[in-house]
């Protein structure tokens, strides 16, 4: 049976109430809003009937209280009660969030009518969103399938950059939690999820898959022609993510983050980086993370032309890129969380 809680400080009213639902619905009462906050801590109604004009507080302030709580019962239905037929009165209430108003003195059926009608349509409400938050969730674990299969044709393909992808996804989001934490570019990260971006990170390489394998497994140094197609990738990533968010007709901010990733990471922040030669804020704040992480992976492990640096030798190479080849404001978090890098390092080490 469904619950109903009806607050007001006149318990005539409260009886009416009670006579007219109890054969439909739980019906509790509270007399003010202290009883009603109290009594909303051990019970979770399925609607909220509330007087307006009250003694001590009046409906629109315990509304306004309710709704305004981080609490799950922020989002319970409202309808208001009142003896005033105002205009302004109502439009204030449904600003606050009341779902509906019922003008004293109401008829036993009306009420039924209006609860009834309002629980329903909360009830479908809910199995709704919770269907459309499965579908969410399938969705999701398709996408990180699809990222993970295509992570693994990247790095089959390419001999040289075992783990790669998996390790700059954990240095993005090591970066990403420092920004949020210092408070940096905060106008420009409010909306990121983390998880998403990090796989959306995975893919900054996905363009390799047009790079012949000659060339991507060359076991000497490039030469300045296998350099240039190797340099194709970054374009050629963007392309890949463009179709297919042309093809689909999504524009998610997965998709969004993954193109940004894919086609400036390997920009610089003095502009002398490709595909593009963008410089400083030109470059996505995406490409500017990537680029670091990107670097990063690369010095600390072992390449054809190579031998790996230390992580401390890495960061040095690093820093002293500030304001060259990196974000400035980046290089200096970098310089301040590195050790979350080499703690990365050492654990896909093991």
């Amino acid at each position: 049976m469904k619950t109903v809680i009806a607050v007001d400080d006149q318990y005539l009213s409260l009886i009416k109430i009670e006579q007219a639902l109890e054969d439909y619905f739980n019906v509790l009462t509270a007399t003010s809003a202290e009883r009603f906050f109290a009594l909303l801590e051990k019970v979770k109604p399925d609607l909220i009937l509330l007087d307006i004009q009250m003694a001590e507080t009046n409906g629109f302030d315990i509304c306004k209280q309710l709704k305004e709580s981080d609490k799950e019962y922020s989002k319970i239905p409202v309808i208001f009660l009142t003896a005033k037929t105002d205009p302004e009165d109502e439009d204030f209430g449904f600003q606050l969030g009341a779902v509906d108003f019922i003008t004293k003195p109401f008829s036993k059926q009306r009420l039924i009518n209006h609860v009834k009608t309002h629980i329903n349509i909360d009830a479908l409400i809910r199995k709704r969103t919770d269907t459309l938050k499965q579908r969410e969730r399938e969705i999701r674990n398709i996408r990180n399938e699809i990222v993970s299969v295509l992570s693994e044709l990247i790095e089959s393909r390419d001999e040289v950059t075992g783990g790669h992808v998996t390790r700059t996804a954990d240095y993005t989001r090591i970066l990403i939690e420092g920004l949020i934490e210092k408070g940096y570019y905060s106008e420009e990260i409010q909306d990121w999820i983390i998880s998403t971006m990090c796989t959306s990170a995975a893919l900054h390489d996905v363009g390799k898959i047009t790079v012949s394998d000659i060339i991507l497994n060359k076991p000497g140094k490039l030469t300045d022609e296998e350099f240039r197609e190797i340099k194709k990738h970054a374009m050629e990533g963007e392309n890949i993510i463009e179709k297919i968010i042309s093809r689909t007709g999504v524009g998610d901010a997965f998709l969004h983050n993954a193109k940004l990733f894919a086609g400036q990471h390997h920009e610089k922040w003095n502009g002398t980086g490709y595909p593009r030669g963008l410089r400083e804020e030109e470059i996505s704040l995406q490409g500017r993370i990537m680029a670091i992480a990107d670097v990063y992976d690369a010095l600390v492990s072992d390449r054809p032309y190579k031998k790996a640096f230390t992580h401390q030798k890495a960061v040095e190479i690093i820093m002293s890129e500030a304001g060259k080849h990196f974000d400035p404001k980046l290089t200096q978090l970098f310089g301040e969380i590195n050790y979350k890098f080499l703690e990365v390092r050492e654990n896909h080490d093991d």
